[in-house]
């Protein structure tokens, strides 16, 4: 869910200064980055919303007042259709349904909804924050790219123990959303402000639904698929993990050594 316009890449607090290279690189990871030939994992891209944390149920319940509210009913079906989906998107979904409202008051409606359950409760996703932390540790750069808009994304964000994210892309910060690409090659423009040697091939998406999966596969960026609410289908350009539990930075370093690993086979076989 999320909501877009033509503002800037919002950013937060950047969490590379001089502090980042005293952390201490977790000797799995430090043996790794010792080899010369060995391509590097850069930076993970998170997507929020049933990536990051469980915030489905909250937009549902919101989706639902809002409907009956104004007379019509709304089912488990339409609800899971928007999941991933813009917020601008939803909100036409919505009129249809009886929603007689402009869509930008259907966006604020929702999401302040939204922000109140989440100030109760932040639904975080197993494994999430756990990751989050190995890859602080290692140094190892985290964005978040949500299609929910900047107010909800700080509100999780604020709610985390450390600078895990460098930078935020939300829903409002672009002008085309998720299952377009603008939102990862935006972040990963972002990452390049700071380090020109960082590629699309040096960075691993983290997506739940079929518009972000599509969005970070369009990119050209490392995909995993975390399947929650809605199944992700068969898709050989990225790798599916049925849960972020137990995963490390060392598993998504893997990832980009098999991206490279590849790409140096199909060279020479040409």
């Amino acid at each position: 869910m999320h909501g877009i316009s033509r503002r800037s890449v919002s950013g937060i607090r950047p969490q590379r200064n001089g502090r980042t290279a005293a952390r201490q690189v977790p000797r799995r990871l430090e043996t790794m980055h010792s080899l010369p030939s060995q391509p590097l994992l850069k930076a993970v891209l998170w997507d929020m919303d049933g990536t990051l944390v469980d915030t489905e149920p909250y937009w549902i319940a919101a989706e639902r007042a809002l409907v009956e509210s104004h007379g019509g009913t709304w089912s488990h079906q339409q609800a899971m259709q928007l999941v991933g989906q813009s917020l601008l998107h939803s909100a036409a979904v919505l009129q249809a349904a009886g929603v007689g409202l402009e869509a930008r008051d259907i966006v604020d409606t929702l999401s302040a909804q939204v922000i109140e359950q989440v100030r109760k409760e932040v639904p975080w996703r197993p494994g999430a924050r756990e990751l989050l932390d190995e890859l602080h540790l290692a140094g190892i750069r985290c964005a978040l790219v949500t299609m929910s808009e900047g107010p909800l994304a700080g509100v999780v964000v604020e709610s985390l123990p450390k600078p895990y994210f460098e930078f935020m892309v939300t829903g409002d910060t672009v002008t085309n959303g998720k299952p377009h690409p603008e939102a990862y090659l935006t972040a990963v423009e972002r990452l390049r402000l700071n380090d020109p040697s960082v590629t699309i091939d040096h960075c691993v998406a983290l997506e739940d639904s079929i518009p972000g999966a599509t969005a970070a596969i369009a990119s050209g960026v490392v995909t995993v698929g975390i399947p929650h609410q809605v199944p992700l289908p068969e898709d050989p350009r990225m790798i599916t993990w049925p849960t972020l539990v137990g995963r490390t930075a060392i598993d998504l370093q893997q990832l980009v050594a098999d991206r490279f690993a590849a790409a140096n086979l199909f060279e020479g076989a040409n």
